[in-house]
């Protein structure tokens, strides 16, 4: 068969076999890397074989290295020294230490950020020292880039090697620091002014790629060039932009990167040193959390948050893989040793979501002051909400959670916040802001914070897989209660509205309408004209909350028509009503239109048409003018 259509063929089955197990990794909850590293498992000479000409596959795959550490460059260790002692102690090179050590104390940032983001836990004290430790981690990269592929030298020659490489890679972020960013800057300038965006994009490859050119040149590994060359694009006005560009090109060959790291594990020598497996992921695992803990712990954490770092940090991340592949080469470490690392990096990888998830439990089994501080958490949570009924539970108190609570007190209406931002909970609750510092996503907050009594809870911030937790808690411990979800786009409304969600409020639709209305305004359109425009946009946007609530002086608008409200009737046990579905009724001859109803144990409100027969306790949501309202309610209570 021809050269070029074998080729093409492996292509095929390399895109078809990681789109499966990406799409499987998906649904089960995990990083897409654990996808990419089976199917080159499964494709690899040590299994099926499916994959030829790997080593030009591993070639297109290094670009994959390449722009991930060009975006490391855009976005600007003691466990290396623990592995180097323990593998002098054991009889092994400290070339040997070096590498393993280095690889084994890279931890996933992707993976982690990811679940601490889905979990609400980046502002949480324990959550900011990961973040913190991941990103020194990334910058530790750097210099190990230039160290490992020089660790295969003759003892005498193995000293200079390392001056040498290290005085290369100084020299070249020397030339970059100094000459590079203000050649960029005028290079890019000139080509954004082209206004072509495939000229701009090409421009990018360029430079990244003749960048990391050099530095292969000049005996250095290729991925470094690549971050000297997202340093350089760095500290130019064409960052983000260059950011979006290169992404899919980085995700996709860094895809094919991981698919060649996992065709490097040869199952057979793994099954054969199996015992030596589960030693190196114990060691891995339990070795880093034991000692980020202890260090966490030294530098003053309180014990559950420096075990909840431990806990985070605990498995190999993706540089550890880049290392590993320059280490492979340099036959420093025995080729079962580098496998057996190899399989226990991996399987560190998938038990991370799990170790996190069971975090708290492992935490509180682990630390007695835990308890004491959950308490106290709980404790001051009640004794905001204790004395309170029908109040609002503000779930995060940024920007939008803060604007909301200022028109709450101004009404009169009380409210109880919730957030886990430490230094923001203080301040404002020096300045007599009802705000406690809590996880809104635990049941036990919610429930300290007065669940059973709330007369609503507004979800303020936009994370909609954290935003369907707490619904589903909201639900189980008091399903009556009104839920305002915020939203970024209207594409999450559907997914939020199942969960249990009253109304949600997106994002884009509001500030689009907000443009329109001063646009509207601006051009001479008179204000009451615009402001009932803007109703009708808003009422078929929403539905709980269509129309305009008003007070008594409010009832007619600038032009003297009589304005739409809304108005909610509760059924009670002798309601006229009951046992009756509401096309029955009549309601709309009066001119009122249903707009919801509310059932107690229902997930999200209901249609008139869904609602079937009432039944005692359901809330009516009505809209119409208000003696239509007056006569509706009416004929629902009494007939």
């Amino acid at each position: 068969m021809d050269s070029a259509v074998v080729s093409l063929q492996s292509v095929l089955v390399l895109l078809a076999s990681s789109v499966l197990a990406v799409a499987v990794c998906r649904s089960l909850q995990l990083p897409p890397m654990i996808g990419y590293l089976a199917t080159g498992l499964a494709l690899g000479p040590h299994a099926l074989g499916l994959v030829s000409g790997i080593e030009e596959t591993r070639r297109l795959a290094e670009f994959g290295v390449v722009f991930l550490m060009f975006s490391i460059g855009l976005e600007f260790s003691l466990p290396i020294a623990l592995a180097l002692g323990a593998a002098l102690a054991a009889g092994a090179s400290w070339q040997a230490g070096l590498t393993l050590g280095g690889i084994a104390a890279m931890s996933s940032t992707a993976m982690v950020s990811r679940l601490l983001a889905e979990r609400l836990e980046l502002d949480t004290a324990h959550g900011r020292q990961v973040i913190g430790m991941l990103l020194f981690q990334d910058l530790a990269v750097v210099p190990l880039l230039v160290l490992l592929p020089a660790l295969d030298q003759s003892a005498d020659a193995l000293g200079a090697a390392l001056a040498i490489a290290l005085g290369k890679a100084v020299l070249a972020l020397a030339v970059v620091i100094t000459l590079g960013p203000r050649l960029m800057r005028a290079w890019l300038g000139i080509v954004a002014r082209r206004r072509s965006n495939e000229l701009f994009v090409l421009n990018v490859l360029l430079v990244t790629l003749l960048l990391a050119f050099v530095t292969g040149l000049a005996g250095l590994s290729l991925v470094l060039g690549a971050f000297l060359a997202g340093m350089l694009i760095s500290e130019t006005e064409f960052r983000f932009q260059v950011e979006e560009d290169i992404k899919p090109f980085r995700d996709v060959l860094l895809g094919l990167f991981f698919v060649t790291v996992g065709m490097m594990l040869d199952l057979r020598l793994v099954l054969g040193e199996f015992p030596l497996v589960m030693l190196l992921f114990a060691l891995l695992v339990g070795a880093k959390f034991a000692l980020i803990a202890l260090l966490s712990t030294a530098f003053g954490s309180a014990p559950g948050t420096a075990l909840r770092v431990g806990i985070a940090l605990a498995q190999a991340g993706e540089f550890g893989f880049v290392l590993l592949s320059l280490a492979a080469p340099t036959r420093v470490v025995p080729e079962p040793v580098l496998q057996g690392l190899l399989a226990a990096m991996i399987l560190s990888m998938l038990a991370t979501p799990f170790l996190i998830a069971a975090s708290d439990r492992i935490v509180m089994r682990l630390s007695g002051a835990e308890w004491m501080l959950r308490s106290l958490e709980l404790h001051r949570i009640a004794a905001q909400s204790i004395e309170v009924e029908r109040h609002v539970i503000v779930l995060g108190y940024g920007r939008n959670g803060q604007r909301l609570a200022r028109l709450l007190d101004a009404e009169g209406v009380r409210y109880v916040a919730l957030d886990l931002d430490p230094e923001r909970v203080r301040e404002a609750a020096l300045a007599g802001d009802a705000v406690v510092f809590a996880d809104s996503s635990r049941r036990e907050a919610l429930v300290a914070a007065g669940i059973a009594r709330a007369a609503g809870v507004v979800v303020t911030f936009a994370d909609v897989d954290a935003a369907v937790r707490v619904l589903t808690h909201i639900h189980a411990l008091n399903p009556a209660v009104p839920v305002i979800v915020r939203a970024r786009d209207e594409d999450d409304i559907p997914r939020l509205t199942a969960a249990g969600a009253s109304e949600v409020v997106p994002e884009a639709f509001e500030s689009g309408v907000m443009l329109a209305s001063h646009t509207l305004v601006l051009v001479g359109v008179p204000l009451s004209r615009v402001m009932r425009r803007m109703s009708q946009v808003r009422g078929e946007q929403y539905q709980l909350l269509r129309g305009l609530f008003h007070g008594s002086g409010d009832e007619l608008d600038g032009d003297g028509e009589a304005l739409a409200r809304l108005h909610s009737v509760t059924l009670d046990e002798h309601a006229h009503a009951l046992g009756r579905p509401l096309a029955q009724l009549g309601l709309d001859a009066l001119g009122v239109q249903v707009r919801a109803v509310r059932r107690r144990g229902a997930r999200s409100k209901l249609t008139a048409a869904g609602a079937g027969a009432l039944q005692a306790g359901d809330v009516v949501v009505l809209l119409g003018d208000p003696e239509s309202l007056a006569a509706a309610e009416v004929r629902l209570l009494r007939g």
